[in-house]
């Protein structure tokens, strides 16, 4: 008896032991170790240099990037609930701190300072309070409203936007800030500054990262690329020749109140961190959502968004700026087998070292290597074969997702977020409004269900109109709907004896369109017809009966399938079958209606 409360109490302990595990390390396996620190070792040779890069995106001081794959990175793997997803540096939120801030209108603040680094690591904070009161108040679902063609457009927009930014690095001359045009414009009257050295060790780059992805992608090229261009700049003392990136003053992280920044400064940074919070929300969830279905696992997204909360205050505590779920360093990480966080905290410690004990090195890396690492993660923001394939799918998509990156390029990065989101809110808004309206019918010898898009002249039979509504009923779209019904009504070929509304996907009918439902019932049945209802679930069952819309038609005209309200309308008028067959309209068969919809 001892030994069974022993062994109950070594589980019971076990199983208190595993809660208080965080979620990305539960039910971990020692056999992952050696994958985990491998793949965080590969994981910090691209992070590395691409959060750098990042940095010169934000306009913060370049240890600021390396800084952001150190504490928030430790942060989110132990509060955050994914497994393989990376919190670092991200390039669209660096955009939207770079220009957000140039935007503010503070007076005297200057790129690349620590007065601009402190307001950067301000709307890291601010940015993460609000994820914080996402979570509190369950607006998670916000990231939600940024839907594929709109995030596609946006990450374009800002892709370009960014690589404008680089050309002048690459170049060797001086970049400038402002709307995209006035970048161009001052980029054309800077060509006869180029310095060629500069230019020399940008195409050496892009081409090393272009063939080495290619040819080899398993070998970590951005930091061969870096430790090289290091190395010759020292070795040969080009530092007087192409601008390199000058003392870093790194070091363990300064953890503390951002300097140079006051509370009266927090309006001025929410405007900008709004922005950051609605794209984290939508890029985070997605990242987590993908690369958890592949494992087969389940995304906590609510969990994860109180790591990334977590990550950002901490980021703007420890001298850096915001930090974003990052699907491109997530994706590198599952290539290289990593399964859990261990990968990542192996990336913060090998980041940390490189900060405290080469910070020295890293001074005299070309502006111009950075500048192409940047370049190259820029163009892969732009993805033209999605652009296809909405343009092959849906031209509605594809215009969207073109219109979005034009608004980020002429209104900056900052206002792109706000109208993307606006224009994702508006095709919701039209999907509801016009949504697919068909008149069921059937045929293929009446084994199967046809769908004709409702146009006045269709019937299901003679007789018959079935009609399928594929969105809610509400005051936006109700009218509409109203019509369409009417219409069909009158200009059917026979006259309707049933029109049978397919509820299927209807879900809810607000107050409005049930007043309209109620006339659309009466005008029905003044022309001598019924109105039936079909595939009503239990709650819009109860919906309508509260809004009064049942009482108005026959008790037994509402059924549970289309199959049978069919059926039912088949065996009170059987010369309407016989007259589709005698017309060859349709060849009516009662299995036809057996598979629900």
């Amino acid at each position: 008896m001892s030994g069974t409360r022993a062994a109950g109490s070594e589980r019971a302990f076990s199983t208190s032991l595993k809660r208080l595990l965080p979620p990305a390390f539960r039910g971990y396996q020692r056999g992952w170790l050696r994958a985990d620190v491998l793949a965080g070792i590969t994981l910090a040779a691209v992070a590395i240099p691409e959060s750098m890069g990042y940095s010169t995106i934000a306009h913060v001081p370049v240890v600021a990037g390396i800084y952001t794959i150190i504490l928030p990175t430790i942060v989110f793997a132990v509060l955050g609930a994914s497994r393989l997803m990376v919190t670092a540096a991200d390039s669209a939120t660096a955009a939207i701190i770079g220009s957000g801030i140039a935007g503010i209108g503070v007076a005297g603040l200057q790129p690349n300072s620590a007065e601009w680094l402190g307001f950067a690591s301000l709307i890291a904070i601010v940015t993460g309070l609000m994820l914080a009161v996402a979570r509190i108040a369950r607006l998670g679902f916000l990231g939600d409203f940024l839907s594929t063609a709109v995030l596609v457009g946006f990450l374009a927009g800002t892709g370009i936007s960014v690589l404008t930014g680089q050309i002048p690095g690459m170049l060797g001359i001086s970049g400038s800030d402002g709307r995209i045009w006035e970048r161009w414009e001052h980029l054309a009257r800077e060509l006869g500054s180029i310095r060629w050295t500069a230019v020399a060790f940008a195409v050496a780059t892009l081409a090393l990262l272009i063939v080495g992805k290619r040819w080899v992608p398993r070998l970590p090229m951005p930091v061969i690329v870096v430790v090289a261009s290091i190395v010759l700049v020292y070795a040969f003392n080009w530092s007087d020749d192409v601008p390199v990136i000058g003392e870093l003053h790194g070091g363990f992280p300064e953890f503390g109140l951002p300097d140079y920044v006051t509370w009266r400064d927090i309006p001025k940074a929410a405007t900008v961190a709004i922005g950051c919070a609605v794209v984290i929300l939508a890029q985070s969830a997605a990242t987590a959502r993908s690369f958890a279905q592949r494992h087969g696992e389940n995304a906590d997204v609510n969990r994860d968004i109180v790591g990334l909360s977590a990550a950002n205050i901490v980021a703007g505590f420890s001298s850096t700026f915001v930090v974003n779920g990052s699907p491109t360093k997530t994706e590198l990480l599952e290539s290289e087998h990593g399964r859990t966080q261990v990968a990542n905290i192996t990336m913060a410690l090998i980041a940390l070292i490189v900060v405290v004990f080469f910070d020295g090195a890293l001074a005299y890396m070309p502006h111009a290597v950075l500048s192409a690492i940047v370049a190259v993660v820029a163009v892969r923001l732009i993805d033209i074969d999605q652009f296809r394939r909405m343009w092959r799918v849906s031209k509605y998509d594809f215009t969207i997702a073109l219109l979005t990156a034009v608004v980020v390029l002429v209104l900056g990065v900052q206002n792109g977020v706000v109208v993307a989101m606006g224009v994702s809110l508006l095709a919701i808004v039209r999907r509801q409004y016009r949504p697919e309206r068909f008149v069921v019918g059937v045929s293929d010898h009446g084994r199967r269900r046809r769908y004709e898009s409702a146009k006045p002249g269709a019937e299901s039979m003679p007789g018959l109109i079935v009609f399928r509504y594929d969105a809610d009923l509400f005051y936006a779209n109700a009218s509409r709907f109203s019509d369409e019904v009417a219409a069909l009504v009158r200009a059917a070929p026979h006259p309707v004896r049933w029109l049978i509304l397919d509820c299927t996907v209807i879900g809810d009918v607000d107050y409005t369109a049930s007043v309209m439902l109620k006339d659309l019932i009466t005008f029905v049945h003044k022309r001598n017809a019924h109105f039936v209802l079909a595939g009503v679930d239990p709650e819009l069952g109860d919906t309508l009966s509260d809004e009064g819309v049942l009482s108005e038609l026959n008790s037994d005209h509402v059924y549970p399938t289309v199959g049978a309200a069919v059926r039912a309308y088949e065996a009170a008028y059987p010369d309407a079958v016989e007259a589709a067959r005698s017309e060859g309209s349709s060849d009516v068969s009662p299995d036809a209606w057996k598979q629900e919809s």
